[in-house]
């Protein structure tokens, strides 16, 4: 039987050698994975400050804080989540399921008619263990983003989504290349190499 404070002890401990989560405490931001989407936006090379960003999945936080650090209040930073998640200044925050139709219809609304110039997901499901259980419910998150991505994005804009290695990861790259004109995996540093993590990097959105 396994030891679930013996489980604990370990992931603190691997916390506190992790050299990012050390980083992100003395840059003050919530989270470690912020310096995956600093990778990520490198490798994107936005054309221009982005007017509208979306961030889906963002509690706690640490994707929008460095969207309003790197762009200022010049760009709009919306950020959705399920969860609850702690005050950030200059943005937008929604708590909520943007599936269900009265969230989506408060994003429309604080839209009022802009497109988002780039859609962020960092959204992954509660893991079980279980991969038959995880990876579908995994994909379908990463397809959720996606259709929202499709449903605000302008035209030339740029997605960056979580997605796992597994059972329909190959489908969801086809659909991808569907709607965006360059489309890369790409494994940031700050992944866990032991994490079947990646992310999707699509740009170049056709309408």
């Amino acid at each position: 039987m396994s030891n679930p404070k013996g489980s604990s002890a370990g992931w603190r401990q691997r916390q506190e050698r992790d050299p990012y989560v050390q980083r992100a405490r003395d840059e003050g931001y919530r989270s470690r994975a912020v310096y995956k989407l600093e990778e990520l936006l490198q490798k994107a090379r936005l054309p221009g400050r982005p007017g509208v960003v979306i961030d889906l999945g963002a509690a706690p936080g640490a994707w929008s804080q460095h969207a309003v650090r790197r762009w200022g209040e010049k760009t709009r930073v919306l950020a959705l989540d399920i969860l609850p998640m702690d005050e950030i200044p200059g943005v937008e925050f929604l708590q909520g399921d943007f599936t269900e139709s009265e969230v989506l219809q408060q994003l429309t609304a604080k839209l009022g008619g802009e497109r988002a110039d780039l859609v962020l997901s960092d959204m992954a499901p509660n893991i079980s263990g279980n991969r038959s259980v995880d990876q579908p419910r995994a994909m379908y998150l990463a397809e959720l983003a996606m259709e929202l991505a499709c449903e605000t994005l302008s035209p030339g804009g740029t997605f960056i989504c979580k997605v796992f290695q597994g059972e329909g990861f190959d489908d969801f790259l086809r659909a991808a290349r569907e709607h965006f004109r360059q489309v890369r995996v790409v494994k940031p540093k700050a992944s866990r190499p032991s994490s079947r993590e990646v992310y999707l990097l699509a740009r170049n959105y056709q309408l």
